[in-house]
């Protein structure tokens, strides 16, 4: 399993409830989370998934999704920094 953990600074607050939409529509995707810190406004986008293939097939599927709604039609904010780690442990 590999996680990966996307730093924003600060978390988007507009409607992205489609980006944790389309990854749960792909196969080997165990759970996606948007955080914040409400002291803050920072946040982190966490996602868990099988394998590397997995990861690809989500970023994939949230891509088709943001053409078919026109997202990438505007300019938005990114996050400040992505890692993928390998989770050792897990319950």
């Amino acid at each position: 399993m590999i996680a990966r953990v996307a730093v924003w600074e600060p978390m988007p607050t507009d409607d992205r409830d489609w980006v944790l939409e389309a990854a749960a529509t792909v196969p080997g995707v165990h759970g996606t989370y948007h955080l914040i810190d409400p002291a803050t406004g920072n946040g982190l986008a966490v996602a868990f998934f099988e394998d590397e293939a997995a990861a690809q097939a989500a970023r994939q599927a949230i891509e088709k999704r943001a053409e078919e709604i026109g997202w990438n039609d505007t300019p938005h904010p990114a996050p400040v920094s992505q890692t993928f780690y390998d989770v050792v442990r897990h319950a």
